[in-house]
């Protein structure tokens, strides 16, 4: 079986469109407050919990560095909620997603990399691959969902082995 190998691609709300959104400000409206010393920036992205008994979890997590290239095995979903992740310290990280659909998952794989300034909130469902820091152990805000109800499913990837890369 011969291994293939996914390059990230630059991480736009564009191309990023189909698994959530993308957390950044660059180009963004926003208004000043507190007599114009802040630009506050709104509905970055849309955060999803179900009402049956969840609420809005703020966590903060520290991933440790993989090394590049890394073997995907699993993915994981959140049937009851979206997922948001934002580095701490603008440092870039990869973002793995997949689509549901009828083909094997390995070709639904999609490889994101973040510039460090941008995080992204995966909507609910959407078949995604943990934290992936680069080169350091990174610190990530993450807005979750807490309470009742199994809100994590793994799907082992199914093809031979798949990689993934950073776009350099």
């Amino acid at each position: 079986m011969t291994p293939q190998v996914l390059r990230a691609m630059p991480l736009t709300a564009q191309a990023f469109g189909p698994f959530g959104d993308v957390i950044e400000i660059a180009d963004r409206p926003f208004h000043p407050i507190n007599e114009g010393t802040c630009e506050r920036y709104d509905e970055l992205a849309h955060i999803d919990v179900d009402e049956a008994g969840g609420r809005p979890c703020v966590a903060i997590f520290r991933a440790l560095p993989r090394e590049l290239p890394l073997r995907l095995r699993f993915l994981e979903r959140h049937p009851l909620s979206s997922q948001a992740f934002y580095p701490l310290q603008g440092r870039p990280f990869l973002v793995v997603v997949a689509a549901d659909g009828t083909t094997p998952l390995a070709e639904r794989i999609r490889v994101f990399q973040s510039s460090g300034a941008q995080g992204v909130n995966l909507r609910r469902n959407t078949w995604h691959h943990a934290l992936i820091a680069l080169r350091e152990t990174s610190q990530f805000l993450v807005i979750d969902r807490a309470g009742p109800g199994d809100n994590c499913e793994q799907v082992a990837v199914d093809a031979s082995p798949v990689f993934v890369t950073t776009r350099d």
